[in-house]
């Protein structure tokens, strides 16, 4: 038996369960992992609200964690009972002490990247690898715009920006938050709790605006991530932390400016395993090298995740937040 978290219907954080369970054997193509940290993100939430469907109820939670194999099922071979990992995708239920998950979701963890640093940036390092190199390339020099920039994903992507020698105009929702932002890499801060993001964009710039927002708020800066926009710049929304776009007639893109739209996500990216291959080698590569620091500023037992989850969409969260089985 081992332990792990389940929700049997959707709702709140009360809806979690933290109870006993039988860990299924590794089938042909999976392995079966001890975990050691636990990564918590959005994404998690939209699973227990609903706003994303469970496969089946009673269901797990959790797509991100490190650990080791304990047991691996026919015909794998990349990884070994006893190899070091870590994963970022893959079916629910990273939110336990035993994981079974498909081998090809499933990468080698090198031995100066803890465990915990693995949950903390697999998901979100992942992310920001194919927002700043895949969706919108960038080369050095540009100005871009990123909303939740003291956020875990935000936190790693100012720092990979800076790295490429691209100035971050980071939105935060306080002065403490600005100050992480900028220890992390970010050119500028916009408070949007007291200022007008787009408005302030146009000072930072000197009116050219930005080629490239990246937006994971959702609802509530939809319009004003395009306002932020210079003509047939992109809007990136890859998130939904105020809730889902919705109800949007296109023709306002072209009043705007000819914009572009794209809603991208990982598994998009990550389409085979040569792809999460070359993704995670890149994010290894800052990780090592130093350029970009994972913060790990908040930890919490397995069995309080309901705790951790109402932090994070409290956004009283900053930099990474893991869970401990």
């Amino acid at each position: 038996m081992a332990k792990r978290i389940q929700f049997s219907r959707t709702g709140g954080p009360e809806v979690l369960e933290y109870v006993d369970f039988e860990p299924a054997a590794p089938q042909a193509g999976e392995v079966r992992i001890e975990n050691r940290a636990i990564g918590l993100n959005f994404i998690d939430i939209y699973f227990r609200n609903g706003l994303y469907p469970a496969p089946s109820l009673p269901s797990s939670l959790g797509i991100e964690g490190a650990g080791v194999v304990e047991a691996v099922g026919e015909g794998v071979t990349h990884v070994a009972v006893g190899d070091r990992v870590a994963y970022a995708q893959g079916p629910l239920g990273a939110y336990a002490q035993l994981h079974v998950l498909p081998a090809e979701k499933v990468v080698k963890l090198p031995e100066d990247i803890s465990f915990e640093i693995a949950a903390a940036s697999m998901l979100k390092g992942l992310t920001v690898q194919y927002l700043l190199r895949q969706t919108f390339p960038l080369e050095g020099g540009e100005t871009i715009l990123f909303h939740a920039a003291a956020g875990g994903v935000g936190s790693i992507a100012c720092q990979w920006a800076k790295a490429l020698n691209v100035k971050v105009i980071g939105t935060v929702g306080s002065a403490e938050k600005a100050e992480l932002a900028k220890r992390n890499g970010a050119w500028a801060t916009i408070n949007y709790r007291e200022e007008n993001v787009a408005e302030r964009v146009r000072e930072l710039t000197d009116g050219a605006m930005v080629p490239v927002v990246y937006d994971s708020v959702g609802k509530d800066t939809f319009i004003t991530s395009l306002d932020c926009l210079a003509p047939r710049g992109l809007m990136v929304s890859f998130g939904n932390a105020s809730g889902a776009v919705e109800g949007v007639n296109i023709g306002i893109l072209n009043q705007k400016g000819s914009l572009y739209l794209t809603r991208p996500s990982l598994h998009g990216y990550t389409d085979t395993r040569e792809r999460l291959e070359e993704m995670s080698l890149d994010l290894f590569d800052l990780l090592e090298s130093g350029k970009v620091k994972v913060d790990i500023a908040q930890r919490f037992d397995l069995a309080d995740a309901g705790k951790a989850q109402e932090a994070l969409a409290a956004r009283r969260t900053t930099g990474s937040t893991i869970l401990i089985p």
